[in-house]
C-alpha cells in the first residue's frame, strides 16, 4: 500500500463569525466579540468576520459596521468580509474592511435567491468590486457558491462554475474558493472540479468551503488536501448554513479539521484545545448545542467541550 503524500501545513480560514452565525438569532455585539477573542486565541491567521449584506435578508449580521469598528483590538490576523454586490463592497471598505469575499453562485436559481440576479450578471461585477478592494489596499476573493450542486437546479454543470472562474481571472480577482453550499459533493467530484478550475486559473490559489450536511465534509477536505489544496474554510463548532439554500446545514467543524490534520502531521497553526475553548464560548453565545462531533466527544487529549455529566 502506498503511503499518503500529505503536506507539511494547511491554511484554515475561520468562518464561524459569518457563515456560522448567519442563520442564528442575532447575537449581541458583546457575545460576538467574546467569540472573536476566543477564535483569535486559537492561532488562526485568517477570519471571515462578517458580511455586508442587507440587514433585512440576514438580520443576524446587521451589526457588521459595529463589528468592523472593533477589529483594531487584534493584530496579525487577516480579517475579511463577504459582500454580495458593489454596495456591500463600498460599505465594507468604508467600515475599514478592504479584504473582500464576493460570492457568485454558479447556479441561476440560487443566484436569484441569494443576490437577486442571474449568475452571469453577478459575475460581471467582479471587476468593479476588485477595483474597489485594490484601491483600498485590500484583496478580492471570489467565492463560487453552488459550485457542485444547487438546491433548486440540481447538479451544477461544471461549465457554469468554470464560466465564473474565467470571469474572475479576466476581471482581476486575487483568489478563488469553491463552495459546496448544500453539502452534497463527494471526493471524486471534489477532485475533478478542482482540477478543472486549476486548468482555467493556473495563477490563482484555489480554496474550498465544504458543508457537512451529509457527513462528507471532512472526507472532501482530505481529498482536496491530497489534491494540493492548502486553503480550507471551517467553522467553530460546525455552525453554519445558507439562508437561501433550503436544507443546507453546518460547515465542517474547525476542531475536527484541526484534529485529523494535526494527528496526520499537518500543521494548521491552530491549537486544538483553544479551538474547543472557542467552541464553548460560541455555544454560550448562540444558546444551543453545537453540531460538532469532536466538540461533544473530545479528542484523545482534549476534554469534551460542554463538560456535561
Amino acid at each position: 500500500m502506498t503511503a499518503l503524500e500529505l503536506p507539511d501545513s494547511i491554511d484554515i480560514r475561520e468562518v464561524g463569525m459569518r457563515d456560522g452565525l448567519q442563520l442564528e438569532a442575532p447575537v449581541p455585539l458583546a457575545g460576538k466579540l467574546a467569540m472573536l477573542d476566543a477564535i483569535v486565541a486559537t492561532g488562526v491567521r485568517r477570519v471571515e468576520v462578517t458580511s455586508f449584506v442587507s440587514p433585512k435578508a440576514v438580520p443576524a449580521l446587521a451589526d457588521a459596521d459595529a463589528v468592523a469598528a472593533e477589529l483594531g483590538r487584534w493584530t496579525g490576523v487577516h480579517f475579511s468580509a463577504l459582500v454580495a454586490n458593489t454596495r456591500g463592497a463600498i460599505r465594507a471598505i468604508d467600515a475599514g474592511v478592504a479584504n473582500l469575499e464576493y460570492v457568485v453562485s454558479a447556479a441561476d436559481s440560487h443566484s436569484l435567491a441569494n443576490a437577486g440576479r442571474k449568475s452571469a450578471d453577478a459575475a460581471a461585477a467582479i471587476g468593479e468590486i476588485a477595483a474597489l478592494a485594490h484601491a483600498a489596499g485590500g484583496s478580492l476573493e471570489v467565492i463560487i457558491a453552488t459550485a457542485w450542486d444547487c438546491p433548486f437546479d440540481g447538479p451544477t454543470d461544471p461549465e457554469r462554475t468554470l464560466d465564473v472562474v474565467r470571469a474572475a481571472v479576466e476581471q482581476g480577482a486575487d483568489q478563488l474558493c469553491l463552495g459546496d453550499t448544500i453539502g452534497t459533493v463527494t471526493p471524486r467530484r471534489t477532485v475533478a472540479l478542482i482540477d478543472a478550475v486549476r486548468a482555467e486559473a493556473p495563477g490563482l490559489d484555489v480554496g474550498v468551503h465544504f458543508h457537512d450536511t451529509r457527513g462528507t465534509g471532512q472526507a472532501n477536505a482530505l481529498a482536496a488536501v491530497l489534491n494540493g489544496v492548502r486553503h480550507l474554510d471551517a467553522s467553530v463548532g460546525g455552525l453554519g448554513g445558507c439562508p437561501f439554500a433550503p436544507g443546507a446545514s453546518g460547515n465542517i467543524a474547525t476542531e475536527e479539521l484541526v484534529y485529523w490534520t494535526e494527528d496526520s502531521g499537518i500543521s494548521s497553526g491552530l491549537d486544538l484545545a483553544a479551538v474547543v475553548a472557542a467552541a464553548r464560548v460560541t455555544e454560550q453565545a448562540v444558546g444551543h448545542d453545537l453540531p460538532s462531533s469532536l466538540f461533544r466527544a473530545g479528542g484523545r487529549s482534549v476534554p469534551r467541550g460542554p463538560f456535561r455529566p
